[in-house]
């Protein structure tokens, strides 16, 4: 098992997976594999293991999310066959309040973070990168005022508003950082998406933030929602984003549900 783990971690980094998803795919597999107990995978098991995950009250996107790691590993090791569908989720035309981070607890969130961990959440907001992304933004890409992203066999480039060049250029003077990446370790090492979010972690306590609301991408939901509240254009946001597709813009769009209630009730249909 840890052969064929390692010879499909292999295949996802060929593919440019990030690290993160790499690790996501990997113990979803392993998880799998534990499951079934060393029989052999069939489509009739492999839906077995999907619909057990919801019995034991996994949501239907982490069970669809598992199920793609597995799926995935099925081609890798020769058995597409054994493939199963995802489960069909209705599209959702809200989204929970406790999830979704506000431009005041932001601002919160950066007046009590270390000079570090607020750089690192105002650069994803300010420019929607994810988190992975974080290494492209680099001394020479915040002088010459934007960074080429390369991701997925995709490249795209994004601008970097002048007054965050303006902090990066002196953060990177200060910590003595001549060229390469500017947000790195003590020992020169680049940051990892886990430093990062135990480092975010750290600060809602002191800003009164609920920390469930509290992690990179949420940054990113965050710049989506306030671009397209300026600019109302969804199809340069995908773009900005990296989304191949609009409709995977149109779920960080989403409003909550308290938003959705206030406009049924202009509706006016109720006497």
């Amino acid at each position: 098992m840890e052969k064929e783990l390692a010879g499909f971690d292999a295949m996802l980094r060929d593919k440019e997976r990030s690290r993160g998803t790499r690790e996501q795919y990997l113990r979803a597999v392993a998880r799998f594999l534990q499951d079934l107990g060393g029989g052999e995978p069939s489509r009739e098991t492999v839906a077995a293991w999907r619909d057990s995950l919801t019995a034991q009250g996994y949501s239907a996107v982490t069970v669809n999310a598992m199920l793609s790691a597995v799926n995935g590993y099925l081609v890798f090791v020769g058995k597409p066959e054994c493939r199963v569908k995802f489960l069909r989720v209705q599209r959702r035309v809200f989204r929970a309040k406790e999830r979704e981070l506000t431009r005041e607890e932001y601002e919160r969130l950066l007046a009590a973070a270390p000079e570090r961990t607020g750089l690192i959440m105002e650069t994803v907001c300010a420019t929607g990168i994810r988190v992975s992304e974080l290494r492209y933004i680099t001394v020479e890409a915040v002088q010459s005022g934007c960074a080429e992203i390369r991701l997925k066999g995709k490249i795209r480039t994004i601008l970097l508003p002048g007054k965050l060049c303006r902090k990066l250029l002196k953060y990177a003077k200060k910590k003595k950082t001549a060229s390469g990446e500017i947000f790195l370790t003590g020992n020169g090492k680049p940051l990892t998406r886990g430093q990062i979010w135990a480092e975010m972690k750290a600060v809602c306590k002191k800003a009164g933030v609920d920390p469930r609301k509290v992690f990179p991408h949420n940054l990113r939901h965050l710049f989506a929602r306030t671009f397209y509240h300026v600019t109302r254009d969804i199809a340069k946001l995908a773009d900005v984003l990296g989304h191949s597709s609009i409709e995977t813009t149109r779920i960080y769009l989403i409003s909550t549900g308290e938003e959705h209630a206030r406009v049924l009730d202009r509706l006016g249909l109720v006497s």
